[in-house]
Protein backbone atom coordinates (compact mmCIF):
# COMPACT_ATOMS: atom_id res chain seq x y z
CA UNK A 1 0.00 0.00 0.00
CA UNK A 2 1.27 3.17 -0.91
CA UNK A 3 1.97 5.21 1.56
CA UNK A 4 1.65 8.99 3.25
CA UNK A 5 4.52 10.31 2.52
CA UNK A 6 4.97 9.30 -0.90
CA UNK A 7 3.89 11.92 -4.10
CA UNK A 8 0.62 10.42 -6.45
CA UNK A 9 2.31 10.90 -9.11
CA UNK A 10 6.08 10.61 -9.75
CA UNK A 11 7.23 13.77 -12.17
CA UNK A 12 10.24 13.98 -13.48
CA UNK A 13 11.29 16.86 -15.01
CA UNK A 14 14.04 15.33 -17.14
CA UNK A 15 11.54 13.19 -18.75
CA UNK A 16 8.84 16.04 -19.05
CA UNK A 17 11.56 18.07 -21.20
CA UNK A 18 12.71 15.29 -23.11
CA UNK A 19 8.99 14.81 -24.38
CA UNK A 20 8.34 18.38 -25.10
CA UNK A 21 11.50 18.32 -27.08
CA UNK A 22 10.65 15.42 -29.08
CA UNK A 23 7.03 17.16 -29.63
CA UNK A 24 8.54 20.28 -30.30
CA UNK A 25 10.77 18.32 -33.03
CA UNK A 26 7.95 16.82 -34.50
CA UNK A 27 5.50 20.17 -34.35
CA UNK A 28 7.78 22.76 -35.43
CA UNK A 29 8.79 21.61 -39.23
CA UNK A 30 4.74 21.08 -39.97
CA UNK A 31 3.54 24.61 -39.03
CA UNK A 32 4.90 26.88 -41.36
CA UNK A 33 3.74 24.06 -43.87
CA UNK A 34 0.48 23.85 -42.10
CA UNK A 35 -0.51 27.52 -42.03
CA UNK A 36 0.56 27.80 -46.06
CA UNK A 37 -1.99 25.02 -46.45
CA UNK A 38 -4.64 26.64 -44.28
CA UNK A 39 -4.44 30.01 -45.99
CA UNK A 40 -4.07 28.80 -49.75
CA UNK A 41 -7.25 26.66 -49.26
CA UNK A 42 -9.13 29.24 -47.59
CA UNK A 43 -8.00 31.92 -50.33
CA UNK A 44 -9.19 29.54 -53.37
CA UNK A 45 -12.31 28.79 -51.41
CA UNK A 46 -13.44 32.27 -51.07
CA UNK A 47 -12.29 33.47 -54.51
CA UNK A 48 -13.40 30.37 -56.24
CA UNK A 49 -16.91 30.48 -54.10
CA UNK A 50 -17.51 34.13 -54.63
CA UNK A 51 -16.75 33.64 -58.63
CA UNK A 52 -19.09 30.86 -58.76
CA UNK A 53 -21.51 32.44 -57.40
CA UNK A 54 -21.78 35.49 -59.54
CA UNK A 55 -21.77 33.35 -62.60
CA UNK A 56 -24.90 32.04 -60.81
CA UNK A 57 -26.54 35.28 -60.43
CA UNK A 58 -26.22 36.38 -63.80
CA UNK A 59 -27.48 32.21 -65.60
CA UNK A 60 -30.55 33.00 -63.25
CA UNK A 61 -31.23 36.37 -64.43
CA UNK A 62 -30.04 35.79 -68.24
CA UNK A 63 -32.17 32.28 -68.56
CA UNK A 64 -35.43 31.29 -67.42
CA UNK A 65 -34.67 27.15 -67.28
CA UNK A 66 -33.37 25.57 -64.11
CA UNK A 67 -30.53 23.91 -65.90
CA UNK A 68 -28.33 26.08 -66.20
CA UNK A 69 -28.23 27.36 -62.69
CA UNK A 70 -28.66 23.74 -61.36
CA UNK A 71 -25.31 22.70 -62.93
CA UNK A 72 -23.33 26.09 -61.88
CA UNK A 73 -24.66 25.27 -58.57
CA UNK A 74 -23.56 21.42 -58.36
CA UNK A 75 -20.32 22.75 -59.46
CA UNK A 76 -19.96 25.13 -56.42
CA UNK A 77 -20.55 22.30 -54.25
CA UNK A 78 -17.88 19.95 -55.64
CA UNK A 79 -15.60 22.80 -56.03
CA UNK A 80 -16.10 23.79 -52.42
CA UNK A 81 -15.52 20.50 -50.74
CA UNK A 82 -12.88 19.53 -53.71
CA UNK A 83 -10.41 22.50 -51.73
CA UNK A 84 -11.57 21.28 -48.40
CA UNK A 85 -10.52 17.81 -49.40
CA UNK A 86 -7.34 18.91 -50.70
CA UNK A 87 -6.57 21.35 -47.91
CA UNK A 88 -7.29 18.51 -45.30
CA UNK A 89 -5.00 15.74 -47.50
CA UNK A 90 -2.19 17.56 -47.48
CA UNK A 91 -2.54 18.50 -43.67
CA UNK A 92 -3.17 14.68 -42.84
CA UNK A 93 0.30 13.72 -45.33
CA UNK A 94 2.26 16.16 -42.83
CA UNK A 95 0.89 15.27 -39.82
CA UNK A 96 -0.33 11.72 -39.97
CA UNK A 97 3.12 9.32 -40.47
CA UNK A 98 2.29 6.15 -42.43
CA UNK A 99 0.58 3.30 -40.61
CA UNK A 100 0.75 0.09 -40.50
CA UNK A 101 1.58 -3.21 -38.79
CA UNK A 102 3.44 -6.66 -37.87
CA UNK A 103 3.13 -9.55 -40.45
CA UNK A 104 3.02 -12.90 -39.76
CA UNK A 105 6.64 -13.55 -40.04
CA UNK A 106 7.18 -10.32 -37.68
CA UNK A 107 8.13 -7.86 -40.29
CA UNK A 108 6.44 -4.26 -40.20
CA UNK A 109 4.27 -3.91 -43.48
CA UNK A 110 2.40 -0.48 -44.29
CA UNK A 111 -1.40 -0.31 -44.78
CA UNK A 112 -2.88 -0.53 -48.39
CA UNK A 113 -4.92 2.38 -47.99
CA UNK A 114 -3.44 5.36 -45.10
CA UNK A 115 -5.44 8.16 -43.55
CA UNK A 116 -5.11 10.88 -46.40
CA UNK A 117 -6.33 8.43 -49.10
CA UNK A 118 -9.36 8.29 -46.89
CA UNK A 119 -10.11 11.86 -47.37
CA UNK A 120 -10.78 11.13 -51.22
CA UNK A 121 -13.15 8.41 -50.67
CA UNK A 122 -14.99 10.76 -48.51
CA UNK A 123 -15.00 13.41 -51.15
CA UNK A 124 -16.07 10.71 -53.76
CA UNK A 125 -18.77 10.13 -52.59
CA UNK A 126 -20.12 13.41 -51.23
CA UNK A 127 -19.50 14.67 -54.66
CA UNK A 128 -22.35 12.41 -56.54
CA UNK A 129 -24.92 13.78 -53.91
CA UNK A 130 -24.64 17.15 -56.08
CA UNK A 131 -24.42 15.51 -59.01
CA UNK A 132 -27.60 13.22 -58.99
CA UNK A 133 -29.31 16.53 -58.18
CA UNK A 134 -28.16 17.84 -61.34
CA UNK A 135 -29.28 14.76 -63.04
CA UNK A 136 -32.00 14.91 -61.30
CA UNK A 137 -33.17 18.55 -62.64
CA UNK A 138 -31.83 17.73 -65.82
CA UNK A 139 -34.38 14.84 -65.92
CA UNK A 140 -37.11 17.43 -64.67
CA UNK A 141 -36.19 19.23 -67.87
CA UNK A 142 -36.64 16.66 -70.50
CA UNK A 143 -39.84 15.22 -68.38
CA UNK A 144 -41.48 19.05 -69.08
CA UNK A 145 -40.33 18.89 -73.01
CA UNK A 146 -41.52 15.58 -73.07
CA UNK A 147 -44.88 16.27 -71.51
CA UNK A 148 -45.16 19.44 -73.74
CA UNK A 149 -44.73 17.61 -76.92
CA UNK A 150 -47.75 14.66 -76.16
CA UNK A 151 -47.05 12.11 -78.25
CA UNK A 152 -45.28 9.67 -76.70
CA UNK A 153 -46.28 7.21 -73.89
CA UNK A 154 -44.26 8.61 -70.96
CA UNK A 155 -45.94 11.12 -68.95
CA UNK A 156 -45.40 12.52 -65.58
CA UNK A 157 -46.62 8.90 -64.07
CA UNK A 158 -43.32 7.17 -65.20
CA UNK A 159 -40.73 9.85 -65.91
CA UNK A 160 -40.55 10.42 -61.63
CA UNK A 161 -39.76 6.89 -61.29
CA UNK A 162 -37.37 6.95 -63.98
CA UNK A 163 -35.95 10.20 -62.39
CA UNK A 164 -35.81 8.50 -58.63
CA UNK A 165 -34.38 5.43 -60.09
CA UNK A 166 -31.76 7.35 -61.76
CA UNK A 167 -30.49 9.85 -59.20
CA UNK A 168 -30.35 6.15 -56.78
CA UNK A 169 -28.46 4.67 -59.27
CA UNK A 170 -25.80 8.04 -59.74
CA UNK A 171 -25.39 7.85 -55.48
CA UNK A 172 -25.08 3.58 -55.39
CA UNK A 173 -22.17 4.02 -58.20
CA UNK A 174 -20.53 7.00 -55.80
CA UNK A 175 -21.45 4.51 -52.30
CA UNK A 176 -19.27 2.03 -54.77
CA UNK A 177 -16.33 4.36 -55.41
CA UNK A 178 -15.93 5.64 -52.34
CA UNK A 179 -15.80 1.98 -50.43
CA UNK A 180 -12.98 1.29 -52.94
CA UNK A 181 -11.06 4.50 -51.66
CA UNK A 182 -11.27 3.87 -48.33
CA UNK A 183 -9.86 0.13 -48.94
CA UNK A 184 -12.94 -2.13 -48.61
CA UNK A 185 -13.20 -4.69 -50.60
CA UNK A 186 -16.31 -4.77 -52.82
CA UNK A 187 -16.31 -8.53 -54.25
CA UNK A 188 -17.44 -9.64 -50.77
CA UNK A 189 -20.05 -6.78 -50.29
CA UNK A 190 -21.76 -7.58 -53.62
CA UNK A 191 -21.48 -11.35 -52.72
CA UNK A 192 -23.02 -10.97 -49.19
CA UNK A 193 -25.36 -8.10 -50.36
CA UNK A 194 -26.75 -10.89 -53.00
CA UNK A 195 -27.27 -13.69 -49.87
CA UNK A 196 -28.99 -10.71 -48.24
CA UNK A 197 -31.03 -9.10 -50.75
CA UNK A 198 -32.36 -12.78 -51.64
CA UNK A 199 -33.33 -13.27 -47.67
CA UNK A 200 -34.96 -9.73 -48.19
CA UNK A 201 -37.06 -11.25 -51.31
CA UNK A 202 -38.28 -13.94 -49.18
CA UNK A 203 -39.10 -11.99 -46.22
CA UNK A 204 -41.01 -9.25 -48.21
CA UNK A 205 -42.25 -11.52 -51.25
CA UNK A 206 -45.76 -9.00 -50.36
CA UNK A 207 -43.64 -5.38 -50.99
CA UNK A 208 -41.57 -6.66 -54.27
CA UNK A 209 -45.02 -7.80 -55.53
CA UNK A 210 -45.91 -4.06 -54.92
CA UNK A 211 -43.10 -3.74 -56.74
CA UNK A 212 -43.60 -5.79 -59.60
CA UNK A 213 -47.32 -4.63 -60.02
CA UNK A 214 -46.35 -0.93 -59.90
CA UNK A 215 -43.81 -1.06 -63.04
CA UNK A 216 -46.28 -3.09 -64.84
CA UNK A 217 -49.16 -0.51 -63.97
CA UNK A 218 -46.83 1.90 -65.86
CA UNK A 219 -46.07 -0.11 -68.39
CA UNK A 220 -49.74 -0.80 -68.62
CA UNK A 221 -51.47 2.25 -68.42
CA UNK A 222 -54.88 1.28 -67.26
CA UNK A 223 -54.79 4.85 -65.63
CA UNK A 224 -52.60 7.56 -64.80
CA UNK A 225 -52.82 10.58 -62.49
CA UNK A 226 -56.12 12.28 -62.85
CA UNK A 227 -58.14 9.56 -64.00
CA UNK A 228 -61.24 8.46 -62.50
CA UNK A 229 -61.87 5.17 -61.39
CA UNK A 230 -63.98 2.83 -58.76
CA UNK A 231 -62.67 2.48 -55.83
CA UNK A 232 -63.30 -1.26 -54.29
CA UNK A 233 -61.87 -0.64 -50.45
CA UNK A 234 -63.41 2.89 -50.24
CA UNK A 235 -64.75 3.31 -46.45
CA UNK A 236 -68.70 2.12 -45.71
CA UNK A 237 -70.75 5.70 -45.97
CA UNK A 238 -68.18 7.45 -48.34
CA UNK A 239 -67.79 7.87 -52.02
CA UNK A 240 -66.70 4.68 -54.28
CA UNK A 241 -64.95 6.34 -56.69
CA UNK A 242 -61.82 8.78 -57.09
CA UNK A 243 -59.10 10.43 -58.87
CA UNK A 244 -55.92 9.01 -58.99
CA UNK A 245 -53.40 11.61 -57.56
CA UNK A 246 -49.93 9.45 -57.48
CA UNK A 247 -48.74 6.65 -58.78
CA UNK A 248 -45.68 4.75 -56.45
CA UNK A 249 -43.82 2.02 -56.63
CA UNK A 250 -45.86 0.62 -53.93
CA UNK A 251 -49.43 1.30 -54.00
CA UNK A 252 -51.59 3.83 -55.57
CA UNK A 253 -53.04 6.76 -54.13
CA UNK A 254 -57.00 7.97 -55.02
CA UNK A 255 -58.54 10.61 -53.53
CA UNK A 256 -62.52 9.97 -53.41
CA UNK A 257 -65.35 12.72 -53.34
CA UNK A 258 -65.14 12.85 -49.82
CA UNK A 259 -61.29 14.32 -49.82
CA UNK A 260 -60.41 10.87 -48.39
CA UNK A 261 -57.62 9.59 -49.35
CA UNK A 262 -57.12 5.50 -49.99
CA UNK A 263 -53.74 3.94 -50.38
CA UNK A 264 -54.06 0.38 -52.47
CA UNK A 265 -51.45 -1.91 -53.11
CA UNK A 266 -50.53 -1.77 -56.50
CA UNK A 267 -51.08 -5.69 -56.32
CA UNK A 268 -54.26 -6.06 -54.99
CA UNK A 269 -54.84 -3.58 -57.88
CA UNK A 270 -53.80 -5.74 -60.79
CA UNK A 271 -55.55 -8.60 -59.58
CA UNK A 272 -59.17 -6.40 -59.94
CA UNK A 273 -61.20 -5.48 -63.00
CA UNK A 274 -60.16 -1.51 -63.20
CA UNK A 275 -62.71 0.04 -63.91
CA UNK A 276 -61.65 3.81 -65.44
CA UNK A 277 -63.88 6.36 -65.95
CA UNK A 278 -61.83 8.81 -67.90
CA UNK A 279 -59.44 7.08 -69.94
CA UNK A 280 -61.79 7.07 -73.36
CA UNK A 281 -62.95 10.82 -72.95
CA UNK A 282 -65.11 13.14 -71.01
CA UNK A 283 -68.22 11.89 -72.34
CA UNK A 284 -69.60 8.01 -71.18
CA UNK A 285 -73.18 6.90 -71.30
CA UNK A 286 -75.29 6.97 -67.70
CA UNK A 287 -77.67 3.90 -67.14
CA UNK A 288 -80.48 5.06 -64.59
CA UNK A 289 -83.42 2.73 -63.14
CA UNK A 290 -86.95 3.16 -63.03
CA UNK A 291 -89.97 1.99 -61.95
CA UNK A 292 -93.91 2.13 -63.05
CA UNK A 293 -96.75 0.39 -61.75
CA UNK A 294 -98.73 -1.69 -64.58
CA UNK A 295 -101.60 0.37 -64.83
CA UNK A 296 -99.53 3.16 -65.62
CA UNK A 297 -99.11 4.16 -69.20
CA UNK A 298 -95.73 3.00 -70.66
CA UNK A 299 -95.20 5.04 -73.40
CA UNK A 300 -95.94 7.99 -71.48
CA UNK A 301 -93.32 7.36 -69.09
CA UNK A 302 -90.68 6.99 -71.41
CA UNK A 303 -91.59 10.25 -73.31
CA UNK A 304 -91.26 11.85 -69.56
CA UNK A 305 -87.65 10.38 -68.96
CA UNK A 306 -86.67 11.41 -72.31
CA UNK A 307 -88.01 15.31 -72.12
CA UNK A 308 -87.04 15.14 -68.50
CA UNK A 309 -83.35 14.18 -69.65
CA UNK A 310 -82.80 16.81 -72.18
CA UNK A 311 -83.80 19.58 -69.59
CA UNK A 312 -80.65 18.55 -67.33
CA UNK A 313 -77.14 20.11 -68.62
CA UNK A 314 -74.65 18.09 -69.49
CA UNK A 315 -76.71 15.25 -71.03
CA UNK A 316 -75.98 14.99 -74.86
CA UNK A 317 -79.10 15.44 -77.25
CA UNK A 318 -77.06 13.18 -80.08
CA UNK A 319 -76.88 10.61 -79.49
CA UNK A 320 -80.79 10.88 -78.20
CA UNK A 321 -81.74 9.72 -74.87
CA UNK A 322 -83.66 6.25 -75.13
CA UNK A 323 -85.94 4.05 -72.65
CA UNK A 324 -86.22 0.02 -72.75
CA UNK A 325 -88.36 -1.91 -70.79
CA UNK A 326 -86.13 -4.09 -68.68
CA UNK A 327 -88.49 -6.22 -67.26
CA UNK A 328 -91.07 -7.25 -64.83
CA UNK A 329 -91.06 -7.14 -61.05
CA UNK A 330 -93.36 -8.78 -58.77
CA UNK A 331 -95.58 -5.08 -59.17
CA UNK A 332 -93.76 -2.84 -61.28
CA UNK A 333 -92.62 -2.44 -64.79
CA UNK A 334 -88.47 -1.66 -64.89
CA UNK A 335 -87.59 1.18 -66.99
CA UNK A 336 -83.80 2.17 -68.09
CA UNK A 337 -83.25 5.42 -69.19
CA UNK A 338 -79.78 5.89 -71.25
CA UNK A 339 -78.04 9.14 -72.19
CA UNK A 340 -74.71 10.35 -72.44
CA UNK A 341 -73.23 12.90 -70.60
CA UNK A 342 -70.39 15.61 -71.74
CA UNK A 343 -68.40 15.40 -68.76
CA UNK A 344 -68.27 11.72 -66.60
CA UNK A 345 -67.05 13.14 -63.30
CA UNK A 346 -70.39 14.79 -63.13
CA UNK A 347 -72.40 11.58 -63.64
CA UNK A 348 -73.44 11.22 -59.96
CA UNK A 349 -74.89 15.12 -59.98
CA UNK A 350 -76.67 14.14 -63.62
CA UNK A 351 -78.17 11.08 -62.48
CA UNK A 352 -79.54 12.84 -59.13
CA UNK A 353 -80.78 15.64 -60.98
CA UNK A 354 -82.48 13.65 -64.00
CA UNK A 355 -83.75 10.92 -60.88
CA UNK A 356 -85.54 14.17 -58.89
CA UNK A 357 -86.90 15.78 -62.00
CA UNK A 358 -88.00 12.04 -63.16
CA UNK A 359 -90.31 11.77 -59.67
CA UNK A 360 -91.72 15.16 -60.21
CA UNK A 361 -92.77 14.60 -63.58
CA UNK A 362 -94.56 11.34 -62.73
CA UNK A 363 -96.27 12.63 -59.92
CA UNK A 364 -97.99 15.43 -61.98
CA UNK A 365 -98.72 13.57 -64.73
CA UNK A 366 -100.25 11.05 -62.56
CA UNK A 367 -98.10 7.93 -63.36
CA UNK A 368 -97.61 5.76 -59.91
CA UNK A 369 -94.61 4.83 -58.72
CA UNK A 370 -94.64 1.23 -57.34
CA UNK A 371 -94.26 0.02 -54.12
CA UNK A 372 -94.76 -3.50 -52.36
CA UNK A 373 -97.97 -4.38 -51.79
CA UNK A 374 -99.85 -7.97 -51.84
CA UNK A 375 -103.87 -8.89 -53.33
CA UNK A 376 -105.68 -11.49 -51.11
CA UNK A 377 -108.43 -12.64 -53.51
CA UNK A 378 -110.93 -15.12 -51.10
CA UNK A 379 -113.24 -17.70 -52.78
CA UNK A 380 -116.62 -18.77 -52.13
CA UNK A 381 -117.97 -20.17 -49.13
CA UNK A 382 -117.80 -17.77 -46.43
CA UNK A 383 -115.53 -17.27 -43.59
CA UNK A 384 -115.73 -20.70 -42.40
CA UNK A 385 -113.87 -22.47 -44.75
CA UNK A 386 -111.06 -20.23 -43.99
CA UNK A 387 -110.80 -21.85 -40.35
CA UNK A 388 -109.38 -24.79 -38.75
CA UNK A 389 -111.86 -27.66 -38.60
CA UNK A 390 -113.25 -28.09 -35.30
CA UNK A 391 -113.42 -24.30 -34.48
CA UNK A 392 -116.63 -22.41 -33.49
CA UNK A 393 -117.53 -20.24 -35.62
CA UNK A 394 -118.40 -16.74 -34.10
Amino acid sequence: MQSLDQPLFDFNLDQIVEVWSAAMAYIAPRLLPTAFVVVVAGLVYFVGNWILRRVERRLASRTTTELDDELVRAIRHVFRMTVVAWGVWRILGQWVPVLGGESAEGDWVAWETQPREWVWGIWTGYVFFPISRFVGQLMRTFESQVMARNDTVLDETALPMINRFVRFSVIAVGMLLAMSHLGLDIGPLLAGAGVVGLALSLAAKDTLSNLIAGVLLIMDRPFQVGDRIELWSAPRETGTWGDVIEIGLRATKIRNPDNLVVVVPNNEIMQRDIINYTMSGDDIRLRIPFSVAYESDIDRAKALLKETARQVEGVKLDPEPIVIVRGFGPSEVNLQLRVWILRARERRRIADEITGRAVAAFTEAGLEIPYPRRELYIKGGGVGGLLPPGSNQP
